[in-house]
Formats: structure tokens, sequence, C-alpha cells
């Protein structure tokens, strides 16, 4: 005897079989007992709904000998026998996914021409039909939209999207839902109860839950597990379909936010061992974090995850321990170690390393009432914070940027006195300023280029500001914000907003020494050195009386040597610092013409 699978044996053969699926069920049944059949239907959903099953049934209900167009058809009768074994002549079955060229519709509309064999109507049922060309689209609006008589057109697809609107506006539409839990559930009891197959009950529960609202997946995978000895339990089910059991995940992030990387390495080398991919430990992972933030969010929800009672009541017990920013760090930083894994050829080795970077990002985004930083005693070995520097001292260049001295001193500066100005409260501990360079990293090289000479200024929970050298940066800086806004989020583990203004400690001068005032021969438009007379030699330049020549030259400033190295960068050199500096002065219109060496300069 040859072997049927069960979605084949218990695939539904009248309207009333239908699984979950009430809605088209009573308008189809309705309409064959009023006799308004349309010419064409389009049937959307997911696979696995009944999408082909209700098209055969329509075909049999219209065709039946025994009533005429009845809703419930008789399936004895030569029509309704012939229809089901896929032998009638008058239902063609046409994979559009095998037939999509424009020749093989007009084949299909040539044929439709022709009355039916032996049936009342013929029923012509496109399966995948968004895997038909826009030439095959267009070539069947015509047919679609005004049919020969006794000629209906069933198109079935799992992407509507795809299908042309011109299309699905000449067709009735009926869209196809997920089966809800307790319908499957019922259905798989059913079978197991008819088939004499030994399954427990929360077995066929994972069993339904893990095909995603899909009957014929959780039939197919109910009869995989029938060919095993003995009663079928909860890690038979999760052996077969190669997950990880929620009770290594439950481990696994009870390790991870325990911050231990010696019990992570462990689990994760053991489920590996057993035969878990790494891509898909990290994909269940991801899965069970999500189903961590609906325990927070939604604790009254458990029709929305996959799993078992047991499981949902450890989750919610957990995710009091959890903020809700705290769970979404974790999965977004899980969700990049994703292609990495994906992309890699030593998927083991960078599952272990992101594993190990989760750590680091759970300290980072978790509550300080978990981490309990406050109640922390300083360690000894550490010296005593310095004091915060005066105002008057001017900060690090832009250019050169000292990550830990943004950082630190904020952070470990004692507490103002009651009359002086309050201090910007410290950061977070996710903060910028303590992983700058991991943020210049992930950023892209334009944007990179553009945030490389700011530093941040301040920093609290809701905002973080950075400094530019001068306007022009922070406003090229402000054009990329949408590329460095995500990746500033993902990096202190919150979302911030972001000010790009104009650093002006830096731009200050030192107030410890007053600039010098600006040179007499400059201010009174004065040359700096006189003319040369008529046909004299090379002469030497004469010193200006304003400035004595054995007066040391004054120290450049930050701003100077930020200046100059900005300059290089760019192969030039600084013409002038300020509206004070001395300009060059202008030849005057008598003066000699320039001597062989000067003429061989390169200026």
């Amino acid at each position: 005897m040859v072997y049927e699978p069960l979605h084949h044996k218990y695939r539904p053969q009248r309207f009333a079989d239908v699984v979950g699926q009430a809605a088209v069920v009573k308008t189809l049944t309705h309409a064959i007992q009023l006799g308004r059949i349309a010419p064409a239907y389009l049937f959307c959903g997911p696979r696995g709904t009944g999408k082909t099953s209700s098209a055969r049934i329509l075909a049999k209900s219209l065709n039946c000998e025994r009533g005429g167009p009845t809703a419930d058809p008789c399936q004895v009768c030569q029509q309704c026998r012939s229809i089901t074994h896929g032998s009638s002549l008058d239902v063609i079955e046409i994979d559009a996914a095998s037939n999509t060229g424009v020749d093989k519709i007009r084949e299909l509309i040539e044929r439709a021409q022709f009355a039916p064999v032996s049936s009342r109507y013929k029923v012509y049922v496109l399966d995948e039909v968004h895997m038909l060309s826009s030439a095959a689209f267009n070539a069947l609006l015509k047919t679609l939209e005004e049919p020969p008589p006794q000629v209906v057109f069933v198109l079935a697809t799992t992407d509507p999207q795809r299908v042309l609107p011109t299309v699905i506006s000449r067709c009735q539409r009926f869209d196809y839902r997920r089966i809800p839990l307790t319908d499957m559930l019922a259905h798989l009891t059913q079978i197991a109860q008819q088939e004499g197959i030994p399954i427990a009950s929360a077995a066929l529960e994972l069993i339904a839950q893990l095909s995603q609202g899909g009957l014929r997946d959780a039939e197919s995978l109910l009869d995989q597990l029938s060919l095993l000895e003995g009663e079928i339990d909860l890690e038979a089910v999760w052996n077969l379909v190669g997950a990880v059991p929620e009770r290594a995940l439950l481990s696994l992030i009870d390790a991870i936010q325990s911050r231990d990387p010696l019990p992570v390495i462990t689990l994760t080398r053991h489920l590996l061992d057993h035969g878990k991919e790494p891509l898909t430990l990290l994909q269940n992972l991801v899965s069970f974090y999500r189903d961590l933030l609906l325990a927070k969010t939604a604790p009254n929800r458990r029709d929305m995850v996959a799993l078992t009672p047991d499981t949902w009541a450890a989750l919610q017990t957990r995710a009091e321990h959890y903020s809700i920013s705290h769970v979404l760090a974790l999965q977004s930083h899980l969700r990049q170690a994703e292609i990495q894994i994906r992309q890699s050829g030593q998927p083991r080795l960078w599952l272990e390393i992101s594993l190990m970077e989760l750590l680091q990002a759970a300290s980072a985004s978790a509550p300080p009432t978990e981490l309990a930083l406050p109640q922390m005693p300083p360690p000894a070995p550490l010296p005593s914070p310095p004091p915060l520097a005066p105002p008057s001292v001017a900060p690090s260049p832009p250019s050169m940027p000292d990550p830990p001295a943004v950082v630190v001193k904020p952070v470990l500066s004692p507490s103002p006195p009651a009359a002086a100005d309050p201090l910007p409260s410290p950061p977070p501990v996710g903060s910028l300023g303590s992983q700058w360079e991991i943020f210049l990293q992930r950023l892209t090289p334009v944007a990179k280029g553009r945030v490389r000479l700011g530093r941040v200024i301040q920093e609290t929970p809701q905002e973080i500001t950075l400094g530019f050298p001068n306007q022009g940066f922070a406003d090229m800086a402000r054009a990329k914000l949408s590329d460095i806004q995500p990746i500033v989020n993902e990096v202190v583990g919150r979302t911030v907003r972001l000010i790009f203004t104009v650093d002006v400690a830096t731009l200050a001068p030192p107030t410890d020494s007053p600039p010098p005032p600006p040179p007499a021969a400059a201010s009174s438009g004065i040359p700096l050195s006189p003319p040369l007379p008529q046909g004299s030699p090379t002469a030497a330049p004469l010193a200006t009386p304003a400035s004595p020549p054995s007066a040391p030259l004054p120290e450049p400033d930050e701003l100077q040597e930020t200046a100059r190295r900005l300059a290089e960068f760019f192969h030039g050199s600084v013409v002038s610092m300020s509206p004070g500096d001395p300009q060059p002065a202008a030849t005057p219109l008598n003066s000699a013409p320039p001597t062989p060496e000067e003429e061989d300069l390169p200026f």
C-alpha cells in the first residue's frame, strides 16, 4: 500500500473542514448558495493556510452532480472524485512558477474559449501567480475581466504585493490568515487520536507554536515525530527541529546577565558540540530576548510567543531584572553579529567572540540598580581623583583627541561647593566619551572624517554636545546626522539628542597670558620693511622700531598649533590667525626689480 502523508490524508474536502478561515468560508458558501459566482478569485495568505485546498473545494462545489452548485459537495459523484484525484479535464491546475512566460498564458487563453468537456464550469487554478512576468499579467487582463461563459479563474499567491494592481482589481480578493493556535492544536489532537500517535499535550502545543500558523508545516512535523518509538515529549520535538531547547536558552541568558564569561563559553561549546549550528543558536537567542521583552511589556499575551507555560513563567520572573533599553541593546548587538557569522568561514569562533562582546554590552546598557555601581566602594589601588582643571587651561587640540581625559574629568571631579555654579551631571554608564574610538570605528568613512576633529563637551542622559574647532566643521558633521545618530544610540545604549556646536574653550586665548599687541607698523599701514633703493644689490631687511630684534618671539598657543596641523593636512600654510595679526606689507610701486637670488625662490 502506498504511504500517504498526513498533510495529504487530512486535506480538507469541504468548506466545513477548512481550519481557521471562518470569514473566507462563510463568504464563499453564501456566494455559492446565492448563485453569485465571480469570474475570478484571488486567494492570498501565508503557506499552508488552505488556499489551494479552497480552490479545489470551490471547483467541486460548482461541478457537483448532486444538487447543482452546492456549498457541500457530495464527495462520491464522478466529478467530485475526479477533482479530488486531480484527473478532471475541466479543472486545470497550473504552476505559475514553472510557466512564467507570456506564451503559456496565450495558450491558456486559447483553451479557455472551448466549452467544458463534462463539467458545469471550467476552473483554472493558477498557483503562485506572483511569479508570472509583467507581459503574462497584461495578456491575462482582458480574459480575467470578461472570461468566456462557464469559466472561473482562481489565482493563489503568498506574495500579493508582486501581483499587478490591474489584476487584483479584476478579482474578488480573499486574505487567508495564519491558523490560530487553539484551532491548530485541536486539529493536531484529532489527528493524533485517529492515527494512534503517543504524544504529550505539551509536545503538541509546541508543534503548533513552531509551525507559526502553517497547518501543513504542523502536520508534516507530526508525521515525522510519529516515526519515533515510545511517547513523544518536548525533548524529542526540540531535537527533531534542530532548535536550541528552551532550558538551554534560559541558562544562557542567565550566564550573560551574570557577566561571567566562563559559563557563557562552557554552555555555548556544549550546544555547538551537540550539533547546534552557530547561526541557529544566535537566531534562537535573539528570538528568546524578544520573548523576554514581551514578557516584560505584555505579560498577559502568551499567545504571541512560541513557548511552553513553564518557560513563559520563568521569563516573567526574569523580566523584573531587565529594562527595556537593556534588552534592546542586547538584541542590537546580536543583530550586528549575525551578519559577521553568516559571512565568516569560522562561525563558531565569531559566535564566541560576539557573546564575549555581549557581556560588555550587557554591562554598559544594564540599569544602575542591577549593577549596583553607587554601592561599590572605590578600589584601593586607584589614586585619588585629580582636581578639575581651571577653566583658563585650554583643552587638547581637536585633531588629536584624548578620550580618557574627556571622560575622566566630569566623572572623577570632586563635588563643587554650594556657592559655585553647578557642574554638568556625569555621563551615564554607557557614555560616548569612554567609547569614542569604538564609536569612530562603526561610522562610515565619510561620517568618520567629519566627526574625528570633534570631542564630547557635555553628556547627559538626554543629550550629548559635540564641539568642533569652527562652525564649518560643526555644519559638516550635522549634515551626516542620519548616519551618526543610530551609531551613537547603539554605543551609549539609549536614545539621545545630538548637539553640534563650536568648541569655545578651544578657540578662546589663554587667560593667564594676554595676547601680544599688534605691531605698530601693521596698525598704521606702514610696510614692515622700507623699499630697497634703486640699483642696490640684495639688502638686508631693516629692523622695525616697534619690536626690538632681541625680544624673543611669543610661544604659539593651542589655537595656532591646531591651525598649523590643519594647514599641513591640506598641504597649505597659515596666512592669518585673527584680524589683529600683521599682514604682509604691500610692495611700493617704485621698488627695485628682484635680484637673481630672489628670482630663484619657489614663490
